[in-house]
């Protein structure tokens, strides 16, 4: 490769993509209005043929325009025992949101403690949580909003590095929690190993309280599917090593049925739900049971939901393909200076391009009209050490904008080199 000659060449094209005006924003994790569109057709069509309003009495005998059922509709927490594999009784339904449910949990165990803890944890002298990164903002946003020490953890294809989080956790007990998305990671699109998954169950742990957030967002989320992933139930492997009270486990419809308007589940051992119903009663006398009544006749059984998946995936298949395919063909040349991840579900993949140049590709794609994450984000604290890291989110954009988005973003990252190496 001649470098300057390269350098002038992507300057050009750099240029002309500037010159079209691009206006397009790829920073999050959205579903494209095509799909809300079929998703809101689907429920139309099954509350039309329920007359929504009338027949909303579920076989809790309740009305679910009523009072009542804290912990959700019988029909829903069914449903999510069945897919979780958990008993009825350590699930919760609420609201529209799992980061909500993340966000209570959090704050409950501020003030109060969980089962085994000394004292709640706002009494310690310091909280520290296990950050696997690159890992999901919002996670690291949270617990920076509340002061605690984020501790970086490196990914790998089967989850996160356990030997480090083994040694962690076994001298210091001050880390009293860590971040998980065990399938489809955020924004790697990994799937943790079964190996993976019982060293986390069965870890010896300084602090007696320790909870892992299991933030199980991208369970039913394949991109083909007839290639399902799956991962161990953690629950069951905690309680078979003597920490059954060590998960809190979250889940959704956020991107099943409408993101801003689905709803959220929490599974965890008995001791723990009994603490979070403790406290709930004081939230809310109940959560949106029209809105879990809405869902329960579009999704009375795993198969329905599954099958539901199927037909999403028809969506954001070819989004995901094409999106390769650019970066395959465009950034052949520049294989020691690039990877990407090819995840076989989830909404984000994952691209490392060489140290030194993500922030200014980031830089370049904005000033041609191209917003992708604002890079350091997949990192606590939003530092990537490496400035190397940036989240693609393929899914929101309507196919043709992708296709010229990601020719830019190539682009981008390419001219972001070339001046690296050209200084």
């Amino acid at each position: 490769m001649n470098i300057k000659n390269e350098f002038e060449n992507e300057k050009s094209n750099y240029e002309t993509y500037k010159a079209k005006g691009i206006s397009l924003d790829i920073s999050r994790g959205k579903p494209n209005k095509s799909q809300i569109d079929y998703i809101a057709s689907v429920f139309k069509a099954a509350e039309n043929k329920n007359d929504f309003y009338v027949k909303r009495i579920g076989i809790d005998k309740s009305d679910a325009g009523n009072y009542g059922l804290p912990n959700g509709i019988s029909e829903l927490r069914n449903l999510f025992s069945d897919i979780l594999d958990v008993p009825v009784n350590n699930i919760i339904i609420g609201g529209n949101s799992s980061l909500s449910l993340m966000y209570d949990l959090i704050v409950i165990n501020l003030l109060f403690g969980n089962p085994q803890s000394r004292r709640p944890w706002k009494d310690e002298v310091k909280i520290k949580f296990l950050c696997p990164c690159p890992g999901y903002d919002r996670h690291f946003a949270m617990i920076k909003n509340f002061g605690f020490e984020m501790i970086p953890v490196p990914m790998t294809p089967n989850g996160p590095d356990m030997d480090i989080i083994e040694k962690l956790v076994s001298e210091d007990d001050s880390i009293r929690g860590i971040w998980c998305v065990p399938i489809y990671s955020n924004p790697e699109g990994y799937v943790y190993s079964y190996e993976t998954v019982m060293r986390l169950a069965k870890m010896t742990c300084s602090a007696p309280d320790f909870r892992i957030f299991w933030d199980n967002a991208y369970f039913a989320h394949h991109l083909d599917p007839n290639r399902i992933n799956t991962i161990p139930d953690i629950l069951k492997l905690c309680a078979d090593h003597g920490n059954e009270d060590r998960v809190y486990e979250f889940a959704s419809t956020s991107k099943i049925s409408f993101p801003g308007a689905g709803i959220a589940v929490i599974a965890s051992s008995k001791k723990n739900i009994a603490q979070i119903q403790d406290q709930f009663k004081y939230k809310t006398i109940g959560n949106d049971k029209m809105n879990m009544w809405r869902h329960s006749l579009v999704f009375k059984t795993k198969a329905d939901v599954y099958a539901h998946m199927a037909k999403l995936s028809e969506f954001n298949r070819p989004k995901f393909k094409a999106t390769n395919d650019i970066l395959e063909s465009e950034l052949k040349d520049y294989g020691r200076y690039v990877h990407f991840t090819h995840p076989e579900g989830g909404y984000f993949l994952s691209f490392n391009t060489m140290k030194g140049c993500a922030k200014r590709t980031y830089a370049l794609c904005k000033a041609a009209g191209l917003i992708i994450t604002t890079v350091g984000d997949t990192y606590p604290n939003s530092f990537d050490p490496d400035d190397s890291n940036i989240r693609i989110a393929p899914t929101y954009a309507e196919m043709d904008d992708l296709v010229q988005a990601m020719h830019l973003f190539a682009c981008c990252v390419k001219l972001a080199i070339l001046e690296k190496l050209n200084l």
